[in-house]
């Protein structure tokens, strides 16, 4: 064979490989190629829009805890304003109770005190009595003179 013949026909040939190549194949790739290019945009596009709503969603969990640790401060600051009126109510409740366990023991303080002094004016009269008894020789009837000795034991 000729070289320069076999030269011709593989160039004929590979002429003609590449011609189908670009007439049939080359559409495809490009298609291919294309779509390929196309997925690979929306796959960024779909990343960066995830990107956006990992920011925006992290900016409302992080106002969301502000305002769940400001109602949490509200709360406790109320828990400390019920606390302390409920500790003043106590204190009042119990000056109350004191001042009126303090009346009951100074009625009781003065009702002792005055049975006290009845009791000692009914002896200062007893021995009043005894006394004016024995100054006179004589028995002094009781009975007879209560009205003399229930005023003796007023005067007292």
């Amino acid at each position: 064979m000729l070289p320069n013949l076999t030269l011709v026909i593989q160039g004929l040939a590979f002429f003609a490989v590449a011609w189908l190549v670009m007439k049939f194949g080359w559409p495809h790739i490009i298609a291919a190629i294309e779509e390929r290019q196309q997925k690979i945009a929306e796959g960024l596009a779909a990343a960066d829009s995830a990107q956006k709503n990992l920011a925006q969603a992290e900016e409302k969990v992080a106002e969301e805890l502000k305002h769940a640790r400001a109602k949490a401060n509200e709360i406790i600051e109320q828990a400390h304003q019920r606390a302390n009126q409920i500790v003043d109510a106590a204190k009042n409740e119990a000056i109350a109770e004191a001042n009126r366990q303090k009346a009951l023991a100074q009625a009781e303080i003065d009702a002792a005190a005055n049975r006290a002094k009845e009791d000692l004016r009914k002896q200062v009269s007893l021995l009043a009595v005894t006394g004016a008894e024995k100054l006179l020789k004589r028995e002094i009837d009781a009975n007879a003179h209560k009205a003399l000795l229930d005023e003796l034991a007023a005067e007292i």
